[in-house]
């Protein structure tokens, strides 16, 4: 991986119940810094997998 296309520019879109677009943000060059997989999946559960993701950026604006 090049170390050149390591940061990105991401938006995120918070959608109401309907579905319908609430907010949209912009954030400046992003990268992920922590990670935690999914954890052991068992069928005879009944358990919820949560993947985790921290992102680092250099800013954000809400978009119009």
């Amino acid at each position: 991986m090049s170390l050149a296309d390591f940061r990105k520019n991401i938006t995120i879109e918070v959608r109401d119940e309907a579905g319908k677009p609430a907010a949209s943000y912009t954030v400046f060059s992003c990268w992920v810094s922590e990670y935690q997989a999914l954890p052991d999946l068992d069928a005879s559960a009944n358990a919820v997998a949560i993947e985790y993701i921290k992102i680092e950026n250099e800013g954000w604006e809400k978009a119009s």
